[in-house]
């Protein structure tokens, strides 16, 4: 004989069945937080050679490409805000209407780069060479540059930047 009332068990058992629901809810709830996080948001390839490389349209929020070789790699239309490019060869990337805001691009090597959209808005690239690239609408707010890398950009500066409204002229401080 069961001391306990049928009407008890029957609340007990269901309260039971509510919290396994509620645990397997939880469980699942982490797991798609957990793909919610960006799929680059950990990429560390630095020291790679990764020619012709294409992570263009990616979420690339900072990814780390130190001392990479990167040249002919696709990465328009890409976010790349708060990355890592120092050392990185650029020669023929194509950088195009990628977010390069924050972004470390101290000792990169751009030559035949296109950057031409690109917003590189605080980044830092004191070191940065700057060699044949195409810059149209391109801005540069508060980046930190040397005098001959800023001499010659300023000699192909034109347009104006789609995303922030800003002449890229201007950004440079451009006389």
């Amino acid at each position: 004989m069961n001391p306990w009332p049928i009407d008890v068990l029957n609340i007990l058992r269901s309260r039971l069945l509510r919290g396994r629901a509620l645990s397997a809810l939880l469980v699942c709830s982490l797991g798609l937080l957990a793909m919610a996080t960006p799929a680059w948001a950990a990429v560390d390839v630095a020291k790679q050679v990764l020619i012709g490389a294409d992570y263009s349209h990616q979420d690339l929020r900072g990814a780390t490409f130190n001392l990479t070789n990167l040249r002919d790699a696709d990465f328009s239309g890409s976010d790349l805000q708060g990355a890592s490019l120092f050392g990185a060869k650029l020669q023929d990337a194509d950088l195009s209407d990628t977010n390069l805001r924050e972004a470390t691009l101290d000792s990169a090597v751009f030559d035949g780069t296109d950057l031409s959209g690109a917003v590189l808005e605080d980044a830092f690239a004191f070191n940065t060479k700057f060699r044949n690239v195409t810059i149209d609408g391109a801005d540069f707010t508060n980046v930190s540059l040397r005098g001959d890398a800023l001499k010659a950009l300023c000699a192909v500066a034109q347009g104006t930047n789609q995303v922030t409204g800003r002449l890229t002229r201007d950004t440079l401080g451009c006389s």
